[in-house]
């Protein structure tokens, strides 16, 4: 799903500048002559466009609406014109919603949603245990209606906001498997704590740490898994970063630097800033032999990563390429606490590479419509390469 991200906090996933902003009494625009210098205190403090629109409205319409609807239908009509389809418009109980997704605590089904170029509504990743999952939602359907609304083109937004609800609820859906078989599923609402990392110790001294979705917190926890295992005979980690739809840039780059020891993880090209470069912390494990394994599904703040290991050097990247998602969003809070997310800038991999629309080819390829067990087994034989290769100290 696209998810937004708390103020203060860099972000990836979804400003207007001098059209239009939300005060305290509604929409307020400027007017200016043709020229562009600005008319008279008399016309400055007249009423602009919009305002004029929605009091016609308001007062003449054979079927009114109310001012927050018309305010909500302008906003939405504005970030059409981006012809951005990260670009989304969250009423204030939606931007409460997502914040707390985001944290890794929310209501609904447990389904994170992602908009194709055609308005397809599809599933990113299913969290595990839920209602979604319980049901056999998985990664890749599309989401066709949610309760009688369709979603098909009416953005991410829409969908998750249909999709959350009071615990204990009902809500039906209608989802189609990437083979084109359809099916009607009733789905009770819960509150669902998202346990992000998955740690898993296989055999021969490997460590599997799972990541479902950049919440906050991640990077701790994920340097919490390998601080535990100090002490054991660590012989090599995967990474496995499958259907993970990203999140939080913070937590991309302090996942990253869990496996690197400083320098860059990834750069941020915005109009309004230029280039900025988010360096790794210094001090992460530079020695444990990683794979990272990845899918179509591996978006966003995971392909953050894994082009940061790959272009470092420090990892193998094992699976098939990877979705593709290389712009950068970023929330902004409105007057009456609903927000936008627009598309700011793309990012960079160290390498200087830009992915948006291309995504991250793996060193080792997968056959993309095998079975999850085949890429994991790859994972393993590349890893057993990379430690005969270093010793079975781990050093090289």
């Amino acid at each position: 799903m696209a998810v937004l991200r708390p103020p203060l906090r860099r972000a990836l996933s979804y400003t207007l500048v001098a059209v239009v902003a939300f005060a305290a009494g509604g929409l307020v625009t400027s007017t200016a002559d043709q020229d562009g210098s600005a008319k008279g205190s008399d016309a400055a403090a007249s009423p602009g466009v919009l305002d004029q629109a929605a009091a016609k409205i308001e007062a003449d319409a054979e079927h009114p609406v109310s001012k927050a609807a018309l305010e909500k239908a302008a906003v939405e009509g504005m970030l059409s014109v981006l012809d951005d389809r990260w670009s989304a418009y969250y009423p204030a109980q939606d931007y409460a919603a997502f914040s707390s997704a985001l944290e890794g605590r929310y209501t609904g089904v447990g389904l994170w949603l992602r908009q194709a170029i055609d308005g397809e509504i599809t599933v990113a990743s299913v969290q595990p245990g839920s209602p979604a999952a319980t049901a056999g939602v998985t990664a890749g359907d599309q989401l066709l209606l949610v309760g009688s609304q369709a979603v098909t083109g009416h953005g991410v937004a829409a969908a998750a906001s249909a999709l959350r609800g009071k615990s204990g609820t009902p809500v039906s859906v209608i989802v189609r498997s990437p083979a084109g078989d359809e099916r009607s599923l009733t789905l009770v609402r819960t509150d669902v704590s998202s346990d992000s990392v998955t740690v898993e110790r296989l055999s021969g001294g490997v460590l599997r740490i799972g990541i479902g979705s950049f919440t906050s917190g991640v990077g701790r926890q994920v340097r919490a898994a390998l601080a535990a295992e100090r002490g054991h005979r660590l012989s090599g980690v995967i990474l496995d970063l499958r259907d993970d739809p990203g999140g939080l840039v913070d937590e991309a780059v302090e996942v990253a630097g869990a496996f690197l020891n400083g320098g860059p993880v990834v750069s941020l090209d915005r109009r309004d800033q230029g280039r900025t470069t988010l360096d790794a912390s210094p001090g992460g494990d530079t020695r444990t032999p990683l794979v990272v394994l990845v899918d179509g599904g591996t978006a966003s703040a995971a392909e953050i990563v894994t082009a940061a290991l790959q272009d470092r050097g420090r990892a193998v990247v094992v699976g098939s390429r990877t979705y593709g998602k290389g712009s950068v969003q970023e929330p902004s809070r409105l007057a009456d606490g609903s927000a936008i997310e627009i598309t700011v800038g793309t990012y960079v991999t160290p390498a200087g590479r830009t992915i948006d629309g291309v995504g991250i080819e793996p060193d080792i390829s997968v056959d993309p419509t095998a079975s999850p067990r085949v890429a994991e087994a790859r994972a393993l034989e590349v890893l057993s390469g990379l430690v005969a290769a270093v010793g079975p100290a781990g050093r090289g």
